[in-house]
């Protein structure tokens, strides 16, 4: 892949063998953002499981103390009561049938993250093989299919990212913006780990860490010490 004059002056900051301390890392990621505008920092958390398992699968979902720097659009499945509470909660979209009409229809994406109560998920399944593959899809192991939708929608407009793994067993997510600064991006990533190892299957053998990479939007990676993030 070509890289541009910004990004390969940015690298020379960086030992690419090298694996850092946390701090230090996030250091280099705000030093080497390359964009003019507020990037984005996100984890890259590659994980010894193999998730074609079930009993290895890594999944679920932790509210950041500082939350993402990213404004998130909440849909939810809803009627009646329910519907209400999720309107006064701050949901973008509420609705039940009309909106999966929509999506299959338009195919109408305009929502970041989307929440069910549990007697919508029948009607929710109707559009899973759209949903899925985006990532999009309600889960109770994330706290997306639930009746309380007002703690849902709370949590997600606080800072609540769902970590899950891809088809390579890496989990991609955001940390904050370069903004924040050290501290909070620092918070951010620990307790973001804390949840992953927490996570840790009972059937994963040997290292559950394989590596752990940050990096800005369009910046360079930087290597973190597996061995040290918990600390």
């Amino acid at each position: 892949m070509k890289r541009g004059k910004k990004y390969i002056e940015a690298a020379k900051l960086i030992e690419a063998q090298n694996l850092y301390d946390v701090n230090e890392a996030i250091e280099l990621v705000q030093k080497t953002s390359i964009t003019k505008f507020d990037s984005m920092v996100e984890a890259h958390i590659r994980l010894g499981v193999d998730s074609r398992h079930a009993d290895q699968q890594v999944r679920g979902a932790v509210v950041l103390p500082h939350g993402t720097g990213r404004a998130v659009r909440v849909l939810v499945f809803a009627k009646g009561d329910k519907a209400t509470e999720a309107e006064k909660a701050g949901a973008d979209f509420v609705g039940a049938e009309e909106l999966v009409a929509k999506i299959q229809g338009e195919n109408w994406f305009e929502f970041d993250v989307v929440v069910a109560t549990p007697d919508m998920m029948a009607v929710v399944g109707r559009i899973g093989k759209v949903l899925g593959p985006k990532g999009l899809m309600p889960n109770p192991k994330a706290g997306t299919v639930t009746a309380d939708v007002t703690k849902a929608i709370t949590d997600i407009k606080a800072g609540k990212i769902e970590y899950r793994l891809d088809k390579g067993n890496i989990m991609h997510l955001p940390i904050g913006k370069v903004s924040f600064g050290t501290e909070k991006l620092t918070e951010n990533f620990q307790t973001l780990m804390t949840a992953v190892i927490k996570a840790k299957p009972s059937a994963a053998k040997g290292t559950y860490l394989k590596s752990v990479t940050l990096a800005s939007t369009m910046g360079p990676g930087v290597k973190v010490n597996p061995l040290r993030v918990s600390e």
